[in-house]
């Protein structure tokens, strides 16, 4: 299960780049993520191949090659996703991108699922006579790989890593309709997961022509239900605003975004443009595009401060000496306040790094990533922050954290140490 979630979360992050980037604005998707999907592949066929030949010839033990084998998957995941069409995305698409597409995702997700899901697929011998098939997959085999996991699933319906895959399979492959059939099927066993619901979402508006009017909007408000941060259900749901013509509703959703983007980041950039775009049609001047903490050149300040401290909370963020030898100065740091008790979607946050560290916030009711839940609102918050190396807004195990305590809107002076690992 743990190396299906991590597969699922880097796939929603990877679908996530081509949803947003073209977001409004019809450009052009460069073929720069296609490429490198090819180069992990040829990779990750190398040194699996080489790591075979070494537990055959006796070198390293079985241990070692399944401990190995497993970070080189992991490294595969963290490199290829399927750079799917989405609802909020203009049609065109290049050729030469959809035949790449039609190649990473199934050998990134299909193959390498069958594989893992059958015992030949933990056989050394069998792993290496498979990795000579990954550039010679004709059409044709890629959709027997693809039938033979929906046969799989008829005789296991309750495979939820299964329904998912074969979606995001069929999706790759433009199959839209049976991809939200897939995602039917995983949703009905597992109906609280907020990136499943925003997948089915966007494969189910694909199928109706790129429309997210009826089902697919309820199952996007389904999603923020579940996690009002999910990036992919909040471009959905600024997209359905966006069409309706209520832009202030879509720029409402699309600033939640902001600030739990890269500072740098293409997605960021293209997400303020449809801000602005969205700002444009509705006749008003353009607005702050929320809270983030900026990088600047120079060593300028590190406040991630903005506006008035009303019903605000203030403090410092510092990484535990004893921690920081596990961190590196660019890996993504989230700072956020949420409520103390109940729900755990932030009220606020910033994304900055650790080299932004120690860092002074300030969290007030003008940073509301939602207008109906404000700091103001809620008797006690904490302040969490937590160190990332993948930049995942959804924490996974090495994960770095501290936690403030409890305490009233208007509190200042908390100090938050990252102190803890993840497990």
């Amino acid at each position: 299960m743990t190396l299906f979630w991590v597969y699922a979360a880097l796939l929603a992050a990877v679908a996530l780049a081509f949803l947003v980037t073209p977001l409004l604005r019809g450009r052009a998707v460069a073929g720069a993520p296609v490429s490198r999907a090819a180069s992990n592949l040829t990779v990750f066929r190398d040194q699996l191949a080489e790591l075979d030949a070494d537990v055959a010839a006796g070198s390293i033990g079985r241990e070692q090659w399944e401990a190995a084998r497993g970070d080189l998957q992991r490294g595969l995941l963290e490199g290829v996703g399927p750079p799917a069409a989405s609802a909020a995305a203009p049609v065109g698409r290049s050729k030469a991108a959809a035949i790449a597409i039609g190649i990473a995702l199934p050998l990134a997700s299909v193959l390498l699922y069958l594989g893992l899901g059958s015992p030949q697929g933990q056989d050394p011998r069998k792993q290496s006579a498979a990795q000579g098939a990954p550039h010679q997959l004709s059409p044709e085999q890629i959709e027997s790989m693809v039938a033979r996991l929906a046969q799989r699933l008829e005789s296991n319906p309750d495979d939820i890593e299964g329904w998912v895959m074969l979606a995001r399979t069929y999706g790759a492959l433009g199959r839209f309709a049976e991809a939200a059939g897939a995602y039917a099927k995983a949703e009905a066993r597992f109906p609280q997961d907020a990136q499943l619901l925003a997948d089915y979402a966007d494969s189910l508006a694909m199928a109706q022509g790129r429309s997210l009017q009826g089902k697919p909007e309820a199952l996007v408000r389904r999603a923020l239900q579940a996690d009002g941060s999910n990036l992919k259900a909040l471009a959905l749901a600024g997209t359905v605003e966006f069409e309706r013509r209520d832009f202030a509703k879509a720029v409402e959703y699309w600033k939640r975004m902001v600030p739990l983007l890269p500072p740098d980041s293409e997605m960021l950039n293209s997400v303020r443009a449809s801000i602005k775009e969205a700002q444009d049609k509705q006749g008003g001047a353009p607005k702050s595009l929320g809270p983030i903490a900026q990088e600047k050149q120079g060593g300028a300040s590190k406040s991630s401060s903005a506006g008035a401290n009303t019903a605000g909370v203030s403090g410092t963020v510092k990484l535990a000496p004893a921690l920081a030898a596990r961190a590196a100065p660019e890996d993504t740091v989230f700072v956020l306040a949420r409520p103390a008790q109940g729900s755990r979607t932030p009220l606020a946050a910033v994304r900055v790094r650790v080299k932004d560290l120690p860092l002074t916030f300030s969290f007030d009711d003008s940073m509301a990533m939602k207008p109906s839940a404000k700091l103001s609102n809620f008797a006690e918050v904490v302040v969490a922050a937590r160190v990332s190396k993948t930049g995942n807004v959804v924490p996974q195990g090495g994960d770095l954290e501290g936690v403030s305590k409890p305490v009233r809107p208007g509190a200042a002076g908390i100090m938050v140490e990252i102190g803890n690992v993840i497990q």
